[in-house]
């Protein structure tokens, strides 16, 4: 898809959320530029485990995912030249990314109020922890931070145990989709009004918008706090649950609807359990019934029974999975950009004269 061909993004964001935030503008056509400062560039990059993508290059694999088909130029902005640079290129760009702690590019002297001024045009995307105002401004945070706050991960795990963190990063990747959305909404505004827009996206806020989505209603409508283990969709139900089968493999069983709930029960012959649908009574009923089968039969099982029953799978079978095949879902051949491979060709694309290119080199204001 190429809705965006001809947008141009200039990326100084790293790490996971800004980086997924221009992956998902990049699949849509535009042009993503990521601005590294030499010589480690993106964090990322050394971040293990690592992939060879080429006899000479190997990445830290989360960078290698979130950023195919960009490219890579590396520009020192802490230099006054560099930070010249930058500003020259923002003139000829769409939208400018960046990730940094609030204040840290306005030191630079690479605010919105001056980038503006050189491209009043321009969509200027801004992602921290906990957004540029409030008592949190300045705090640091990671994905665990921004759920502990938001009320999700106290909530996450089984009744009888603690609090688990999540094996994916949720409020990292909300807020990266989030910025995406205000990116590609600020540029259909821009269309009307002639102007550019700041966006200031918090990885906070997009936790506590999901939270709210589901926790929060929950709490308005009971006027109580959750338990963990206890919210209808995170265990309390045996009609939407995780079973063990006899070969210590788990199914999910999502038979919210009566219709499948019934289904379920009239195919594993057992009529007596459609009245205990949402009965927590009945779950260690349910699970001594998924424990007679192994996986397999229960795959087999769910191929004639239409009652939302699906295996827990393994990353690998995922890959393998034929419906993931189908869908065309999981991406390996995006270019992957060396740091800095394409410093010198960005650079004449933005109109820099080769004499200039040159003295950058040797200033050591661009990198490779």
């Amino acid at each position: 898809m190429n809705a965006l061909t001809n947008i141009r993004i200039l990326d100084l964001s790293r790490l996971l959320p800004g980086p997924y935030a221009t992956q998902l503008l990049a699949n849509l056509g535009a042009e993503v530029i990521k601005i590294e400062r030499p010589p480690l560039g993106d964090y990322a990059r050394a971040l293990p485990p690592f992939m060879t993508l080429h006899a000479d290059q190997f990445e830290g694999a989360v960078f290698a995912q979130n950023n195919q088909n960009k490219k890579s130029a590396a520009l020192d902005f802490d230099t006054e030249r560099g930070r010249a640079i930058l500003l020259r290129l923002c003139e000829r760009a769409d939208v400018f990314v960046e990730s940094f702690r609030p204040g840290a590019l306005a030191r630079r002297g690479l605010d919105y109020k001056t980038v503006c001024a050189h491209n009043p045009r321009i969509i200027y995307c801004s992602l921290s922890g906990y957004g540029q105002n409030g008592a949190y401004r300045d705090r640091a945070g990671h994905d665990l931070n921004y759920l502990a706050l938001a009320g999700i991960l106290k909530l996450n795990g089984a009744r009888t145990q603690s609090p688990a963190p999540l094996p994916v990063q949720v409020a990292d990747l909300a807020g990266g989709m989030n910025a995406a959305l205000q990116i590609v909404a600020a540029l259909l505004e821009r269309e009307r009004t002639g102007k550019g827009k700041f966006l200031d996206i918090a990885l906070f806020d997009a936790a506590v918008e999901w939270m709210q989505s589901v926790l929060g209603a929950n709490y308005r409508a009971e006027g109580e706090n959750p338990q963990r283990g206890e919210l209808p969709l995170a265990g309390a139900y045996p009609c939407y649950n995780v079973y063990e089968t006899r070969d210590a493999q788990y199914i999910a069983l999502g038979a919210l609807e009566p219709i499948f709930w019934k289904a379920f029960c009239v195919n594993i012959e057992r009529a007596d359990l459609v009245d205990s649908q949402f009965d927590a009574d009945a779950i260690p009923r349910v699970a001594e019934i998924f424990r007679t089968r192994t996986r397999a039969e229960w795959i087999e099982f769910s191929q004639r029974c239409d009652c939302c029953l699906e295996p827990l799978l393994d990353v690998s079978e995922t890959y393998a999975h034929p419906q993931v095949i189908a869908r065309n879902l999981i991406s390996r051949d995006g270019r992957v950009p060396r740091l800095g491979e394409d410093t010198e060709s960005v650079l004449r694309e933005f109109g820099i004269a080769e004499n200039e290119i040159k003295e950058l080199k040797e200033t050591g204001a661009i990198g490779a």
